[in-house]
């Protein structure tokens, strides 16, 4: 499955289903649902939910890397696709629409 978000402001944006489930959780939008809208009254918080996981994960990997290094041992490796990187078109879509004063919508 995928998700198509999809705006006025901005290009279409597909992502892979457990990538755009994982985006909705982080927004505080049900993944259970097939279709859904941002309003842009919502993307504020959208973007600062989005920031904050971004730093979290970036901060863990950190943490275990230097605890695995103070062991001896081999540090963990990172996802090959950081949640930065699958979230950027996103978050760039999400600024666009902001300052657009349009909603995004999926499953439409």
């Amino acid at each position: 499955m995928l998700y198509k978000f999809k705006s006025r402001a901005a290009a279409d944006l597909i992502m892979l289903e457990p990538n755009g489930r994982r985006v909705l959780q982080i927004i505080g939008k049900p993944v259970d649902e097939k279709q859904g809208i941002l309003q842009p009254q919502d993307m504020p918080a959208a973007l600062a939910a989005l920031e904050v996981a971004i730093q979290q994960e970036e901060a863990r990997l950190k943490s275990a890397r230097e605890e695995a290094v103070a062991r001896g041992e081999e540090p963990p490796k990172a996802e090959e696709v950081s949640l930065r990187q699958r979230a950027t078109p996103f978050i760039e879509m999400l600024r666009r629409c902001q300052k657009a004063d349009t909603e995004i919508v999926w499953g439409v």
